[in-house]
């Protein structure tokens, strides 16, 4: 098993732990936006899986597959798994992605005033 596969079953074992863990605190009748906390770390560990799965395929696979000449044939495969993928390309969430501003409140984001 390589790192990247490593990696990948380890975010898989955490995810698998967690699920149990919001399987728990449902049946518990937890707060839900406490349960949605929870959904949302196990939704992000297997869109980070994906990710490394990804970047495999494409040093592994992808990469003897153009080295053969077949790059149409790859890239093909390729268009067709990201489709059933809608997360693989969204980048990571961070505050300046969602158009928060570190100034507070009244501000707009970087590049917005005035428009």
């Amino acid at each position: 098993m390589d790192a990247l596969q490593r990696s990948v079953v380890n975010r898989l074992k955490t995810a698998r732990g967690q699920v149990g863990g919001i399987i728990s605190i449902v049946e518990a009748d937890a707060y839900c936006p406490d349960v949605m906390k929870q959904l949302s770390a196990v939704q992000g560990l297997l869109e980070g899986a994906s990710r490394i799965m990804l970047r495999r395929h494409l040093e592994t696979c992808v990469a003897k597959a153009m080295q053969e000449g077949r790059t149409g044939e790859i890239v093909d495969e390729l268009m067709e798994t990201l489709k059933f993928d809608k997360h693989v390309f969204r980048p990571p969430q961070t505050p300046e992605h969602e158009g928060w501003d570190p100034r507070g409140a009244g501000h707009e984001p970087e590049g917005t005033a005035g428009d």
